[in-house]
């Protein structure tokens, strides 16, 4: 196991460093276009609908859009042209404060210091939260070498306490806004689906975000796991790797019938490395990002945006209707 994890521990490190260069491109090069959307139903709005609604979305990399090759800003655009459409929405200001990157800890210090985002948060009708995914990553590129699910225990912690402190500036600046959270997810299961310690911590990280959200008012858990771990079905990637066995076997008997045997042992070893690492490369998640796998793609994007859409019309009331005068 100690060795799976060390294997684990080098790509997933490559990988950091590959999705944390490729944040900066997103975020300098970038630009933002305005989201194209077709709903799949309609919702009558209510006649006690808000004339204006602030929709202000925090956190990471997610929330900033990376990986979203059409350049639409990830799932915070698809979410407002949603909503824009489901209610007749004439008015929705959207303010996105995702920095790539970012951990809970560098999210927080925005939330005490950034007057631009303070003043955001107060005004706002909804607010999304994207978080964790950057301290789990900062925890495995740390300790890879003797990674454990132990490992986890302590930053949990500290990541509850920091999410702790957030929430309660971010009510001391908005006391009604609802709050939606989303989970994290695994984006290296199909490349390691062994190593089941992986996804342990991604549940045990989820559910404790999701135990602290519950404790809170007017807050709501959105898991998206499920939707972006495997892919857009269970075989997403694996057929891919059909073709590389085929492609290795035939490598494998041709080497074996054209060396002597004192040297079949180890061609056929090399061979079975190489096929190993072939099979490896070639399985892919068609929600992720290819130049990084790691980020969602745009289609990954639409699946979040999905479940946000979902969580929203279950709770319009908290931030659609308008309050009646006294």
């Amino acid at each position: 196991m100690k060795l799976k994890w060390k294997k684990t521990g080098i790509y997933i490190l490559i990988v950091g460093l590959i999705a944390c260069a490729t944040g900066t491109i997103f975020h300098l090069a970038i630009p933002k276009a305005a989201p194209l959307l077709s709903p799949s139903g309609q919702l009558a709005a209510s006649d006690a609908a808000k004339e204006t609604i602030e929709y202000v979305a925090l956190g990471d990399s997610l929330t900033e859009g990376v990986g979203d090759e059409t350049a639409r800003g990830g799932f915070v655009p698809i979410v407002a042209g949603d909503l824009q459409d489901r209610y007749g929405l004439t008015n929705l200001v959207t303010k996105n404060y995702g920095v790539a990157g970012e951990r809970s800890d560098q999210i927080l210090k925005r939330v005490k210091n950034d007057e631009d985002l303070r003043t955001d948060l107060g005004e706002a009708d909804l607010i999304t939260l994207t978080v964790g995914g950057n301290d789990v990553l900062k925890v495995i590129q740390s300790k890879f070498f003797g990674l454990s699910i132990d490992s986890f225990t302590e930053p949990m912690a500290d990541y509850s306490e920091r999410m702790t402190e957030m929430f309660s500036q971010i009510r001391s600046l908005n006391a009604d806004a609802p709050i939606y959270v989303l989970g994290i997810y695994n984006p290296f299961y199909l490349n390691f689906p062994e190593i089941t310690d992986m996804q342990t911590i991604i549940d045990n990280w989820n559910a404790q975000t999701d135990s602290f959200i519950k404790q809170q008012t007017n807050a709501y858990f959105i898991p998206i796991n499920d939707l972006l771990y495997k892919g857009l079905s269970d075989e997403v990637g694996i057929a891919d790797t059909e073709d590389a066995e085929d492609e290795a076997t035939d490598e494998t008997t041709s080497t074996s019938e054209t060396t002597t045997s004192s040297s079949e042992t180890t061609a056929e070893s090399a061979s079975s490395q190489d096929s190993q690492e072939t099979i490896t490369n070639n399985i892919t998640n068609n929600v992720l990002y290819e130049g990084d796998r790691f980020h969602p793609n745009n289609l990954g994007y639409q699946l979040m945006a999905n479940a946000v859409r979902d969580e929203l019309i279950k709770t319009q009331d908290q931030w659609l209707v308008q309050e009646e005068s006294e």
